[in-house]
């Protein structure tokens, strides 16, 4: 049996044999006629060509001993998150990208800063192995809360816009006529975080904990790296997403207390 630093070795014919896998989604999408084969085989050959070119970018970067690149591509990968984020929603307004880039930069580099220096403090702290996959773990999660945060508050603003309106006529501020829907695009957002850690464990192994086990590590240190990731995810969720709906809603009314919805534009696919 070939192993290589604890776990087992997946072949190249293995590697292969996954791809099975893969066309079982493809056979059910053609036989039922669903429309999703192109997008399967797509999605499916830009995951495998990312993966691949991540992997030799990490080879690399974990050779690096200075700071200033790990930086670098940190920001990159917060950048893409950012344009991610607001790509994922349904409605757009002028600003909403470097409202994105802000917040999700703002949040994940707060939160992951934290964990390095206070947690888990490797040596040096810009340690690419460490620093890398827990920035990423953090940016994967929180642009998924503050994309369902801004259709959210977008969608609320929109469907109560007579309410709104009627209370800002009769005197109420921009924030006390918009503070409820406000208040429940962010719970909705972090609804699926709570669900995920209510969950995790009892249905659910995380993929970082999964990983760690299969590479031998032990389990109970696993399951500690495990827990600074979900409470790190949760944190930066929450801020990522009050931060993403508080500028939204600064654009999309004035300081004349007025509500601005024509600032919205439907973003057709």
């Amino acid at each position: 049996m070939n192993t290589e630093t604890g776990s087992l070795v997946i072949s190249n014919h293995g590697l292969f044999l996954s791809v099975l896998l893969i066309a079982i989604n493809i056979v059910i999408s053609a036989s039922l006629r669903l429309g999703l084969t192109k997008s399967l085989i797509i999605a499916s050959a830009r995951m495998v060509i990312q993966l691949l070119l991540v992997g030799l970018i990490l080879k690399w970067l974990f050779q690096q001993d200075e700071p200033i690149t790990i930086i670098f591509l940190g920001i990159i990968m917060a950048t893409i998150a950012g344009t991610s984020t607001v790509n994922q929603t349904k409605k757009r307004f002028i600003g909403i990208y470097i409202n994105s880039l802000i917040t999700v930069m703002g949040s994940a580099t707060l939160i992951t800063a934290f964990a390095i220096t206070g947690i888990v403090k490797p040596d040096p702290w810009f340690t690419p192995q460490y620093l890398i996959p827990l920035l990423g773990m953090v940016l994967g999660n929180t642009i998924n809360g503050m994309s369902l945060g801004l259709d959210a508050l977008m969608e609320g603003l929109n469907n109560k816009k007579d309410l709104i309106e009627t209370a800002l006529a009769l005197g109420a501020s921009r924030w006390e006529a918009c503070q409820h829907t406000m208040r429940e695009s962010i719970r909705v957002a972090m609804i699926p975080t709570i669900n995920s850690m209510m969950l995790i464990g009892l249905v659910s192994l995380p993929g970082m904990m999964t990983g760690q086990i299969l590479q031998g590590a032990d389990p109970a240190m696993a399951v500690r790296y495990q827990i600074v990731i979900m409470f790190m995810i949760a944190s930066s969720t929450a801020i990522g997403v009050v931060g993403v709906v508080i500028l939204a809603w600064l654009r999309l009314t004035n300081t004349n207390h007025q509500l601005c919805l024509h600032r919205l534009k439907e973003i057709h696919e």
